[in-house]
């Protein structure tokens, strides 16, 4: 391995409280260190970046992705995730079990884990399935899948639903130090619907679901944690109410934690106006007042992660009425754009999105990414943060096209990406400048 030095960068590594102009070494794929020295002391030999100012941050961790392998290979493969990952400065993803087969057995952990190895840009994370196929009947294997590597487990965007499988399946977890991941939206009350119920689904003639699914999923299950003492983390929270039961929780000392997504601090309800199918998730989006809630969660620590939710479809999966189009959309290259915009308004300080987006999800998930400490892999990211580019849908790195950001200005350019010393993405001069 070639030794690299990062010149004349930010390094930002909010896992060591540090945020200071200087140099980074690289030796054999590792961190040799830091400095804030000039151009003196250059090792000898040494392969010299020049960062011109720009951010020098740990390779982002991104905590909830799904891939289409196995199963929906036509959706995304592991090598095209590999692609959109790079390009959005991460360099490590937590992977759903909702491919197919779901990741119920032990055999498809270590696959996975070793397929990220192969690629030689991204360690991949598998998440265990919850209930065996991700049905939500019968528990799965979890101390057969926690031995394999799984992170966690859960069901993905499939709620656990009933109350006695959640309450064995927290208990059974809590043996193991393992994290059960839920999806927190009441089933009954979901229903068929694919928007927030108001007075928009209702012009639209679009069924609803109101916002209570998810606040009152929040509180049962907060309950059964605290019943059988296990670790229990809410994905892609997105209203205001179920976000205040996760704080009251946490403030008697539960181990409750959670996620958030871009599009649910970025993006409202009225983002579907027109029927876009590219704007439709589940959770669905949600009210500008809930937005805020959010971005006041994220502010004040409530939130522990920003996940890219990635979800990759098909043109098909979308191309289709608004209440029968598939949820999800792609989001690994827009991450770092996308949270970026809160720091440019002023709901977070640069270190703290990139704690949200590193250290925060590594610690969740028991990884040792996410940190510049001396001696750790050299997953980098480079960027910079005012630098803009367009999004546009077809042109994006990687299989999936279905962003909700499609023609969206963003500010915050990743220059270059890094897996464990080697460069596996770099930004052409030119390319994806907004125009």
């Amino acid at each position: 391995m070639n030794t690299i030095l990062f010149e004349n960068v930010r390094i930002i590594d909010p896992a060591n409280g540090v945020d200071q102009s200087g140099r980074l070494l690289v030796r054999d794929g590792r961190i040799a260190g830091t400095d804030t020295a000039g151009a003196e002391g250059r090792p000898e030999g040494a392969q010299v970046i020049d960062g011109n100012g720009a951010v020098l941050s740990p390779g982002l961790v991104d905590m909830r992705v799904e891939i289409g392998e196995p199963g929906f290979e036509y959706r995304e493969t592991i090598s095209s995730a590999a692609r959109a990952a790079s390009a959005g400065g991460i360099t490590t993803i937590a992977v759903l079990p909702t491919c197919k087969p779901a990741i119920d057995n032990p055999a498809l952990v270590r696959m996975l884990r070793t397929r990220g190895e192969e690629s030689g840009a991204i360690t991949i994370l598998p998440y265990g399935a919850l209930t065996k196929g991700c049905e939500g009947r019968e528990l799965a294997e979890i101390g057969m899948l926690h031995e394999a590597g799984a992170v966690a487990f859960t069901d993905g965007n499939r709620a656990v639903d009933p109350a006695r499988l959640m309450r064995l399946a927290l208990s059974y977890a809590s043996g193991f130090g393992a994290m059960v991941v839920q999806h927190p939206e009441e089933p009954s009350l979901a229903g068929s619907g694919c928007a927030t119920a108001g007075a928009l689904a209702t012009r639209l003639g679009l069924a609803g679901i109101p916002t209570a699914a998810e606040s009152i999923m929040i509180a049962r299950d907060i309950r059964l944690a605290e019943l059988t003492g296990g670790r229990l983390h809410f994905g892609h929270v997105s209203t205001g109410e179920g976000i205040e039961l996760i704080r009251q929780a946490r403030a008697r000392g539960l181990a409750v934690t959670c996620d958030t997504a871009p599009p649910y601090f970025d993006l409202n309800e009225n983002a579907i106006g027109d029927f876009r199918t590219f704007a439709k998730f589940s959770p669905p989006l949600r009210s500008e007042e809930d937005r805020l809630a959010v971005c006041a969660a994220l502010a004040d620590g409530t939130i522990d992660a920003i996940a890219s939710d990635h979800l990759p479809r098909d043109a098909d999966d979308k191309r289709l009425p608004f209440a029968q189009a598939a949820t999800g959309g792609t989001g690994m290259v827009t991450l770092l754009g996308v949270t970026l915009a809160r720091v440019h308004d002023g709901t977070l300080t640069l270190p703290q999105a990139i704690a949200l987006l590193t250290h925060r999800p590594a610690a969740l998930l028991g990884s040792a990414a996410g940190t510049l400490r001396t001696g750790a892999e050299a997953d980098l990211c480079l960027f910079a943060p005012e630098q803009s580019w367009l999004v546009r849908a077809g042109q994006l790195p990687g299989r999936a096209q279905n962003t909700p950001f499609d023609r969206r200005p963003l500010e915050g350019r990743v220059l270059g990406t890094w897996k464990a010393g080697r460069r596996v993405y770099e930004a052409g001069p030119t390319a994806g400048a907004a125009a």
